[in-house]
């Protein structure tokens, strides 16, 4: 039997102590995430404890705990970890609540300090705030190599910041030792191209960077992308001082505090990556998408052409033959006879330079079946065209359209001549396919004086690499109007088309439209050259240094950045390193600064070439490598302020 509670005291309290209850659970129901406006944790994960614990010496445990104080998660472990010195077998990480567990499948060297560095991949499991720069070591041996040396890998040939790249030391100081071993420590650069490497004992070492395709962790592809230093390293360390600063608001200093910490020393290494040359020569592949032209690609460029015999038909000059690469590397044949053409499938033997496993260019002969993709039609499927095409006049007469009759097929021609004209510019015609002759003497070019068309000088001829296109240049008057004229019948195809007639007029620009700049250079070699690049680093023009100036005439408006390149063998392009000849690429140095130019404005700049460090010259405008940020903080930012407007 239930006693009744004779106490009204106690009978209140306990109403309202449900009644709060009961509050709670509504209120819990109600508020799931933050409430509209609140503020996001932008702390990331904090370290608490690790087993073995971090410089724990005379360690034999292939497993490592590391414990936060949040629940946390891995972001690109495979990718942003790594460990020095690097692992044969790949170990594992991964994430466990509130803690990160590594197993280290290598068995363990001895006396040899162990490094695990984490870049930013450890983030909270919520926010993903990451934990930058988090680094862990242990030794297996009685003491821990505490020497650090960083630095930056650009690329040699636009001195991009190269993301993703292991850089290594050796202290075995042989040449081979970067072709034949791992690494012995090891880093990885990150979204700025920066590297650290830890865990290194005092010494003498090689460094070397290195995209390890096959990731064995030493240079034995020729297709890796590699850096090296003509230096030794020696890391050395030293007690320094630094100001940390407390600020009272965004303007004003509040205390500024003195901080001991130690100097790592080289901390600015630079190391310019290049990929070699490979020069293994072998045919890649032949076809014949076309009845009267057939293709044959090799792997790399030749110094002569290979020799081709006919065993179904006669190839003494029975081609034109077209590079349009400019180099022997891609040849198109185009069939001369049409008797040969119209062979389904066309037998020959190939002579070509081939590389061998020794890597020596040998003579090499292949046997070539080429059969074409295009089937000749038969007389019967012709013959439904005709009809079909008579069909078609005569539903065009009874609607009353007008028929032509007498059509005729001209041979296609691409025309560029802009109505409005650089004063640079020049005109060009380009045909699909080989031209067997023309008539230069129907070819016209006129400026208009007053209301008078009166013929102009000009010089026409055939392009130097490619081989159906024909320029024609001439002395541009400024603001002057033009006719460029072609007769009919003046230029006759291979195969027997010919042009119909062509008549453009144009207009060539102001002076006032353009804008001049002038580099007044310090620091090139005796034979350099500048690349004008606009806003996406692509190559404008390009202008050998003479006597220290670099002059570019006739520039649009617009936004330019440039690069110099120091054509140490004085052939016009940039050429890339050697490692077996120790060869370094050839140097390449940015202008500072984007230049925006405006119209009829000159503009001269001073440039030291070696003024500012390497890793500081290319402006960020043009960098497509950009530092890693954290957008989801800048997302949840946006929506926070977003929120607080809204209120």
């Amino acid at each position: 039997m239930l006693l009744p509670n004779k106490d009204p005291e106690q009978r209140r309290l306990r109403q309202l102590a449900v009644a709060g209850i009961m509050g709670v659970v509504l209120y819990s129901c109600a508020s799931i995430g933050h409430p509209d406006g609140g503020m996001y944790d932008d702390t990331p994960p904090r370290f608490l404890s690790a087993t073995p614990p971090p410089g724990a010496v005379g360690n034999t445990k292939t497993k490592i705990h590391i414990a936060f104080d949040e629940y946390i998660k891995l972001d690109k472990p495979g990718e942003k970890v790594i460990i020095s010195p690097p692992q044969v077998q790949m170990p594992e990480i991964k994430a466990n609540g509130k803690a990160v567990v590594i197993t280290l499948n290598d068995t363990l060297k001895p006396n040899t300090t162990y490094t695990v560095d984490f870049g930013d991949a450890i983030q909270d499991n919520n926010e993903g705030n990451p934990l930058p720069d988090f680094g862990y070591s242990f030794s297996t041996g009685t003491a821990i190599d505490s020497m650090e040396v960083s630095g930056f890998v650009l690329n040699a040939s636009n001195l991009e910041p190269v993301k993703g790249l292991q850089v290594g030391l050796y202290a075995n100081l042989s040449d081979t030792a970067f072709t034949k071993h791992p690494f012995e420590r090891v880093g990885r650069t990150d979204s700025r191209g920066h590297f650290i490497i830890r865990g290194i004992a005092p010494g003498t070492y090689h460094i070397f960077a290195l995209q390890d395709a096959d990731r064995n962790y030493y240079y034995n592809q020729p297709t890796e992308v590699i850096a090296f230093e003509d230096s030794l390293i020696v890391p050395s360390m030293e007690p320094a001082i630094r100001m940390d600063t407390i600020w009272k608001d965004t303007l004003t200093i509040d205390t500024v505090i003195p901080r001991g910490y130690t100097h790592y020393m080289p901390d600015d290494i630079l190391l310019r990556s290049f990929k070699e040359r490979y020069f293994s020569q072998r045919l890649l592949k032949s076809e014949r998408l076309e009845r009267n032209k057939f293709s044959l690609y090799f792997t790399a460029p030749a110094d002569t052409l290979p020799l081709l015999e006919g065993l179904n038909f006669d190839a003494t000059d029975a081609f034109v033959i077209e590079q349009p690469t400019g180099r022997i590397d891609t040849l198109h044949y185009w069939i001369r006879d049409s008797v040969v053409y119209k062979i389904d499938t066309l037998k020959m033997k190939l002579t070509y330079l081939y590389t061998d496993s020794l890597k020596q260019l040998v003579p090499r002969t292949d046997t070539l079946k080429l059969a074409s993709r295009h089937r000749q039609k038969s007389e019967k499927e012709l013959e439904k065209e005709r009809e079909k095409a008579e069909k078609d006049k005569e539903r065009r007469r009874k609607k009353g359209e007008e028929v032509d009759t007498d059509s005729i097929t001209f041979l296609p021609v691409d025309v560029y001549c802009p109505s409005s004209m650089d004063v640079y510019d020049y005109i060009t015609l380009s045909f699909e396919e080989p031209i067997a002759w023309y008539d230069s003497t129907a070819i016209r070019l006129e400026q208009k004086v007053d209301t008078v068309w009166r013929e102009v000088p000009f010089t026409f001829g055939q392009d130097s690499i490619y081989l159906r296109r024909f320029n024609l240049l001439a002395q541009w008057e400024p603001d002057a109007s033009y006719r460029f004229g072609v007769d009919s019948t003046a230029f006759h195809g291979l195969y027997g088309l010919f042009t119909n007639r062509i008549e453009q007029e144009f207009k060539i620009k102001k002076l006032d439209e353009y804008g001049q700049l002038f580099f007044n250079i310090a620091g090139q070699d005796s034979t350099a050259f500048v690349e004008l690049v606009d806003g996406k680093d692509q190559v404008v023009r390009t202008v050998p240094v003479v006597k220290g100036h670099a002059d570019f005439y006739f520039l649009k408006p617009g936004k330019y950045g440039a690069r110099l390149i120091n054509d140490t063998n004085g052939n016009g392009v940039w050429d890339t390193g050697d490692y077996a000849n120790k060869m370094q690429p050839e140097m390449v140095y940015y202008y500072p600064q984007v230049i925006e130019l405006k119209a009829n404005f000159d503009l001269t700049q001073d440039w030291e070439v070696s003024l500012k460090p390497l890793d500081k010259q290319k402006p960020d405008e043009l960098k497509k490598q950009k530092p890693d940020v954290d957008k989801k903080k800048k997302d949840r930012n946006k929506e926070r302020d977003a929120a607080m407007r809204r209120r």
